[in-house]
């Protein structure tokens, strides 16, 4: 797999994890051009970390995943390691993402959540998100999930601003109220 600025990472084989597709992660970045540099990004669920391992190439200055899956978590420091710049901070965290959430103590300007689509863990990742408010005031979540699933509109403060489709996924944008 391919990230911005042509740089290659690795996946894992076999259907452990789900990469976001070129042209979803693309139109992600697309729509928050000029707002990841120095950004604090969170990425749930993050599989390969390709999401991350390019918020990272394009700047932000700290990146923090949640995996629940060892291997995946060893892929993804890899991957990370190879694309941050010293300045950057980065963690992996290995653990199930509802139960991870409470104990982070910061907020975040961007936040991806890409579950395994039937994972039925949407609303209490999304429920945590709120009540733990991790999301920063000015700051943006993008949820990946087929496009057949209907996300709550809005969740304990947390509105539903847009949502796009492409293909087989569509991703749905939510922003504090």
């Amino acid at each position: 797999m391919r990230i911005y600025g042509n740089r290659q990472i690795k996946t894992l084989s076999g259907r452990l994890t789900r990469p976001t597709t070129s042209r979803v992660r693309e139109a992600v970045f697309e729509i928050w051009r000029g707002q990841i540099a120095g950004c604090c990004w969170l990425d749930l669920c993050c599989g390969s970390g390709s999401m991350g391992a390019e918020a990272l190439c394009r700047g932000a200055g700290l990146a923090i995943g949640i995996e629940q899956s060892g291997r995946a978590c060893s892929v993804i420091r890899e991957n990370w390691q190879l694309v941050a710049k010293p300045e950057q901070s980065w963690q992996v965290i290995r653990g199930d993402v509802a139960r991870r959430l409470p104990k982070l103590k910061q907020t975040f300007d961007r936040i991806y959540f890409d579950p395994p689509y039937d994972s039925g863990i949407y609303e209490v990742v999304l429920d945590a998100i709120a009540t733990q408010t991790l999301l920063a005031p000015n700051g943006e979540l993008c949820v990946e999930h087929t496009p057949a699933y209907a996300l709550p509109l809005e969740l304990k403060g947390i509105i539903a601003q847009r949502t796009k489709t492409y293909g087989n996924s569509a991703v749905t944008f939510y922003v504090r109220r």
